[in-house]
């Protein structure tokens, strides 16, 4: 069974007061940081414990504050990045929901570190509910002297403030959601100048994610060397994974990083299995922006080495045959499941969410959604998946933001990976309209590379 420093104390009773979570032995960290240590200390602790980014890109998080300017007399933010959008996606969602003190603890922590004196935490739009929340645990901190000025009579100030977005995926972009904090449209911006050295209002900024932040608190109790024990490789600590699909028990489960998928997947303990003794189609590991597995390709890579739950191995095979853990957003798929249909809904969001600043993507996404909408209705031409993959490939790397390769690369991975299946739509269309095609081949044993 793995280690549980977000969830540990998760079904506790009212361990979303702040009274509860101190009774738990909430906000040690913050006692620890401000009394005991150093900004640079705090910094160096997270470089120690090889913390990466759990939004999606999985950059080092101590590398990261490392890099933000610290120019004499100009302010620093910290700015939580709570958008969440990402389909398949709740984890951050599940976590603000039943304990949000973690993530006001880890604010405190994470913006003592880099000097900020007022932090922000964006939540998407249409998670009222977890705004309020949020909001709530930010007063009972600061009536408890954990907020405010002179906390814990260390000298530091700190205020954190909590602010709707405004419902658009692209502000979960680091820099669209800078311009919507500063009262702008959502458009990302164009780097450098990265937000280290000027983000929001201009001022040197840094911006997490809510599960890295949180997980900023265990790494300060424990020490960044404890924390760097858990995991393998460059993937170190635990994990949030949100569970979804055609599994027994879907959820939101914390794992020791280089736990086997093909555990995570059949294992009592976590997803139970596939549900209604269905077999296993396809996988996303990530959130809908991250390549589509065969099941041949989830259980091992290609090279016959067991396929883990770390950012190395889920790669494994670069997205020919691997594909991201991305921002955790586990999709299973069984047989039944269809392809082609998952890949049309998946681009009707991402040309429905594109900010329209970017012709490749603008006009790209719309193109894709239209032609997969043809093939998936029974009028699709085999020509069309060659103009689909020219498409996609126009898209990539394109763009300002990574919104237009979040929207081709399931498209390029579909594509790749089940090309009978969308063959198939095309040469069989009113079969296509009335039933899926099926498990096919996709979970045949695949020959290894030979090196």
């Amino acid at each position: 069974m793995g280690r549980k420093l977000l969830l540990e104390h998760i079904d506790v009773p009212g361990i979303n007061t702040f009274d509860v979570y101190r009774q738990q032995g909430g906000y040690r960290a913050v006692e620890k940081a401000l009394k005991t240590m150093s900004p640079e200390d705090v910094v160096e602790e997270v470089k120690k414990s090889g913390l990466r980014g759990r939004g999606g890109a999985g950059f080092p998080t101590g590398m990261k504050w490392g890099f933000l300017a610290k120019p004499e007399g100009v302010a620093r933010y910290l700015v939580c990045n709570g958008d969440e959008s990402e389909p398949g996606t709740f984890k951050d969602r599940y976590l603000m929901t039943h304990i949000p003190h973690a993530l006001i603890e880890g604010m405190i922590v994470s913006s003592f570190a880099l000097g900020a004196n007022t932090s922000y935490i964006y939540i998407r739009g249409e998670m009222m509910p977890q705004i309020r929340i949020v909001e709530k645990a930010i007063a009972e901190a600061k009536a408890a002297g954990f907020l405010g000025k002179n906390i814990l009579g260390t000298g530091y100030d700190l205020e954190i403030y909590v602010q709707p977005g405004g419902g658009a995926y692209i502000c979960g972009e680091e820099t669209a959601l800078l311009e919507s904090l500063e009262g702008k449209r959502g458009n990302p911006r164009i780097k450098p100048p990265f937000p280290a050295i000027a983000g929001l209002y201009g001022c040197p900024t840094v911006v997490n994610n809510v599960e890295s932040i949180a997980a900023t608190v265990p790494i300060i109790n424990d020490g960044g060397e404890e924390y760097a024990k858990i995991g393998i490789e460059r993937s170190t600590g635990t994990k949030l994974i949100s569970a979804s699909g055609n599994i027994v028990r879907p959820g939101v489960y914390e794992i020791d990083l280089g736990l086997p998928v093909e555990e995570f997947i059949y294992s009592d303990e976590y997803c139970g299995g596939i549900a209604n003794g269905k077999k296993l189609k396809a996988l996303v590991p990530g959130g809908s922006s991250v390549p589509i597995l065969p099941a041949n390709l989830v259980s091992k890579t290609i090279n016959g080495n067991a396929r883990l739950m770390t950012y190395e191995s889920l790669a494994d095979g670069g997205f020919a045959t691997g594909s991201s853990m991305g921002s955790g957003g586990f999709i299973v798929f069984d047989e039944d499941q269809c392809i082609v249909r998952n890949t049309w809904n998946f681009a009707r969001f991402y040309h429905h969410e594109s900010c329209g600043q970017c012709s490749p993507c603008r006009e790209g996404t719309g193109w894709m959604e239209k032609i997969l909408h043809k093939i998936e209705i029974g009028r699709g031409s085999i020509e069309d998946i060659d103009l689909l993959w020219d498409v996609q490939r126009r898209i990539e790397g394109n763009t300002i933001c990574p919104l237009g390769d979040a929207a081709a690369w399931p498209v390029a991975a579909a594509i790749r990976h089940f090309r009978d299946e969308f063959e198939w739509h095309i040469t069989h269309p009113k079969e296509a309209l009335s039933r899926n095609y099926g498990l096919a081949r996709y979970a045949d044993p695949i020959a290894p590379v030979v090196q």
